[in-house]
């Protein structure tokens, strides 16, 4: 049976060919400390969701759970995180596209959010509005990263 990188399988793929002009995000583009900021954004509200759920609930635009609920709120802060891993790995190891497709698929954290908290009748304005700019900033910076680089080589 021939290798894997012989038959073209995901897990032999050779990337050596990816370069910054394929795609990838490098540090004099402004994108990659957007997106490196934005991860930084979410890996601190994880955070705080895991070490003070009462504080997350009330940004998070629910009442403060109790018992069983607390633990909710907890799963909410490592699914922050985990996109902040998620970010911060893609932008600094892939390209610009694959950033943008997770950037987009995550519109339906704040798109559940804002259904959540409103279903519930308890957020305030500026609680609805956080999720909405969540969802504003995700949007346009997964639309910002489809954008080609400027060539400054010339």
């Amino acid at each position: 049976m021939a290798p894997a990188h012989a038959v073209g399988h995901a897990g032999g793929m050779d990337r050596r060919h990816l370069t910054i002009g394929d795609g990838r995000l490098s540090p004099t583009d402004l994108r990659l400390w957007v997106v490196l900021a934005l991860a930084l954004v979410f890996f601190g509200l994880g955070g705080l969701f895991l070490a003070a759920p009462a504080l997350g609930a009330l940004i998070y635009g629910v009442p403060e759970p109790e018992g069983i609920g607390r633990t909710t709120l907890r799963a909410i802060g490592a699914r922050d995180a985990a996109l902040a891993l998620h970010l911060t790995g893609l932008s600094l190891f892939s390209t610009r596209r694959a950033v943008a497709i997770v950037l987009a698929g995550s519109l339906v954290i704040p798109a559940c959010d804002l259904a959540l908290i409103l279903s519930a009748g308890t957020a305030a304005w500026w609680q609805v509005g956080l999720h909405a700019l969540s969802a504003g900033v995700l949007t346009l910076t997964a639309l910002w990263m489809l954008v080609p680089a400027e060539d400054h080589s010339a």
